[in-house]
């Protein structure tokens, strides 16, 4: 019998065909995958460039990390991979000597691998410990938020991070619970959800595990820093690629490209950028069901 946690990982990324599109600008050109995961986004750019063309890949999780070192093993001096935050890329471009860039790519969210590995603990489907944290070295850990934190705490993480309108209600419940034992397994916490929230479209507590993980990994702040830091690195005419998965994401990559834009550092490089993301088609949406709430922003320096 295989286990859970001894699965072979895939992981299908989301838009691979526009994000090419958009980014790769010159083939011979230097490419920064801030979000390498398994490497599918990285293995699609490699394949576009010429041999002259490389990519840099960075992520926090040593799992995913190796698993697209065997990926992208045969990509031989065209790329390589360094394991950090991408809050951490000025530093890692300059002493990486990988710049300027032609184009950097945040594809944002979590990957099968962490969703699907119960030992993670990022998912309310398998019994894990609550853990959520990409990085093992990362302190904060979402067993301690919700057998440490005050109610009223948990309960404003909850509206902010995951926008749960009964915040209040499961911030109540979970300090209840943990009053007659610790919470120390995702089921149990899903459990707790679920005794205050009514089952309707998604389940209960996908916002709560949302919000948790967020807060854990400091991810709207990352993201923040990493977009605001990259756009210096990157050449003129070098390109920003974001792909969001939900709103608290996207309206950050918004504002900052608009903001950007509106400071004459970067521009839209297709008509109607500035209005509205690209979206995956309809047949990517049947075939892959996280493509469905994927967003695609770029903008391009000037």
């Amino acid at each position: 019998m295989i286990l859970a946690d001894e699965r072979v990982y895939t992981h299908e990324p989301v838009l691979l065909n526009e994000v090419v599109e958009r980014l790769v600008t010159d083939r011979a050109g230097l490419y920064l995958d801030a979000t390498l995961g398994l490497g599918g986004h990285s293995d699609a750019i490699l394949r576009a460039i010429s041999a002259q063309g490389k990519v840099l890949g960075l992520d926090a999780d040593p799992e995913a990390l190796a698993e697209a070192g065997r990926r992208l093993a045969a990509r031989g001096d065209s790329f390589r991979s360094v394991r950090a935050n991408f809050r951490r890329l000025g530093p890692i471009l300059e002493a990486e000597g990988f710049l300027p860039l032609t184009g950097a790519l945040f594809d944002l969210g979590v990957s099968s691998l962490q969703l699907d590995k119960p030992s993670r603990g990022f998912s309310f489907r398998f019994d894990g410990p609550l853990d959520m944290r990409l990085g093992p070295d990362d302190a904060l850990t979402a067993e301690q938020i919700v057998n440490r934190w005050p109610a009223a705490q948990i309960a404003m993480l909850l509206t902010e991070f995951g926008e749960e309108p009964e915040a209040d209600k499961i911030a109540r419940a979970i300090v209840a619970r943990r009053e007659r034992k610790p919470l120390t397994g995702t089921l149990e916490l899903a459990a707790v959800v679920e005794s205050v929230v009514p089952r309707t479209g998604h389940h209960p507590a996908t916002r709560t595990f949302q919000a948790l993980r967020i807060a854990v990994n400091q991810e709207l702040e990352s993201l923040t820093r990493g977009l605001e830091t990259v756009v210096p690195y990157l050449k003129t005419g070098g390109r920003l690629c974001v792909i969001t998965f939900h709103s608290l994401e996207d309206r950050i990559a918004k504002n900052i490209f608009a903001s950007l834009v509106a400071q004459g550092k970067c521009g839209y490089p297709e008509k109607g950028d500035a209005r509205s993301a690209v979206v995956a088609t309809e047949e990517e949406r049947g075939r892959n069901p996280r493509a469905r709430s994927a967003k695609l922003r770029v903008v391009e320096k000037l």
